[in-house]
């Protein structure tokens, strides 16, 4: 990633029931159409999983810096065979991986929030909710400073 990067951290809930899937396709573009050009994942399931299978549609066509930004070493061991199949997909097509930590421990999720914000000029969260990882994220950009764009 280079300094000029304009930088998009994502951040969503895992339950997209009623979630419109092509309004962040729209979103995302439009990010692309504005100028930016890396996008930092948290790759957890759900809102993080559809934006990055979303933005690997559009690197076929643009130029842009993927990163997967994970908690902890194998963190998708607890999901469903077929969203380890996607993440691992997924994962291939993003130009870093970045692991926090070699395994769990507590606040090990809200580290990897901390570090997307802290990169980010840009926050897109799909946030529902006023407690939870994703509402944590979204404060914390605020109180940086870093703009936060509601989907």
């Amino acid at each position: 990633m280079s300094e000029r990067e304009k930088v998009c951290a994502l951040t969503g809930h895992r339950d997209l029931a009623d979630f419109d899937e092509n309004a962040l396709a729209y979103e995302l573009e439009s990010l692309v159409k504005e100028g930016y050009t890396a996008f930092l994942c948290g790759m957890a399931q759900g809102f993080d999983l559809l934006a990055l299978k979303l933005l690997a549609a559009l690197k076929q066509k643009r130029t842009l810096y993927l990163e997967a930004c994970i908690p902890f070493e194998g963190q998708e061991k607890s999901f469903s065979a077929e969203t380890r199949k996607l993440y691992q997909e997924l994962l291939n097509v993003c130009d870093r991986k970045t692991v926090l930590f070699p395994s769990y421990c507590t606040g090990c999720y809200l580290a990897r929030d901390r570090y997307m914000v802290d990169c980010a000029d840009l926050v897109l969260a799909h946030c529902e909710k006023q407690t939870g990882g994703t509402a944590y994220t979204v404060n914390y950009a605020r109180k940086r400073g870093v703009p936060v764009r509601l989907i």
